[in-house]
């Protein structure tokens, strides 16, 4: 059947062209390391940040909630990285069933962990809030760091901006980020990544509160 396949491939050189071409297309891009280290540096923040026992002296626990909070973007900052799926996806000739399909379980997966560093980081900052009383600030805490991170994105992804501009080249982050404020194109993007990263997280924080849920009465049971 190999030699039956090669023999195929050999004489039909757009097959082989597509072939080779599919390998290429669905293999991740150094840039999808690059951003999936930078979701998950906030995670990891997250997890020292809003632990219960023990806690940061306050010199220590400021700066690093100032870092958490200036990284943070890069996770839901993945979903833009969807001009990189469509346009491997026309290509041609076009990918064969198999490249489609492992190139959108590679991309969906991709999202979902950029978004599931955001959603989990919210969320341990939101129990670490209502440990400490004022537990309606949840909700308006969500909402404003949506709104900044959908604004961050927007530098992000059209001006090129990066978080350790903050610290590299801050004239120039300030200049930018005040000018694109002013703008009416930077507004409306912003407002579509606002409702994009919003339902994503919101979906996600009701499906990882069901999921903590049966681990816990599934635990209760065996106890």
């Amino acid at each position: 059947m190999l030699e039956t396949f090669s023999a195929v491939v050999e004489t039909h050189p757009a097959i082989e062209q597509t072939l080779e071409q599919a390998v290429a297309i669905i293999r991740p891009g150094f840039h999808m390391g690059i951003d999936s280290a930078l979701a998950l540096f906030p995670f990891l923040l997250a997890l020292v940040l809003f632990r219960s026992s023990p806690r940061l002296p306050g010199p220590v626990w400021w700066p690093l909630l100032g870092v958490f909070i200036l990284f943070l973007p890069n996770a839901p900052y993945i979903l833009t990285d969807v001009i990189h799926f469509v346009a491997k996806v026309r290509v041609t000739p076009p990918l064969p069933i198999w490249a489609m399909s492992l190139l959108l379980l590679e991309y969906f997966f991709y999202f979902l962990f950029g978004m599931q560093c955001f959603t989990l980081s919210m969320m341990l900052w939101g129990k670490y809030l209502k440990g400490r009383g004022p537990g309606w600030m949840v909700f308006p805490l969500e909402i404003v760091i949506i709104a900044l991170s959908s604004f961050a994105i927007y530098l992000g992804r059209i001006d090129r901006l990066n978080s350790w501009n903050l610290v590299t080249d801050p004239g120039a982050l300030m200049s930018d980020t005040l000018r694109d404020a002013m703008a009416p194109k930077p507004e409306q993007l912003t407002a579509i990544f606002f409702a994009s990263v919003t339902v994503i997280h919101y979906l996600l924080k009701g499906a990882n509160h069901a999921v903590a849920l049966l681990l816990r009465h599934r635990g209760g049971e065996k106890s």
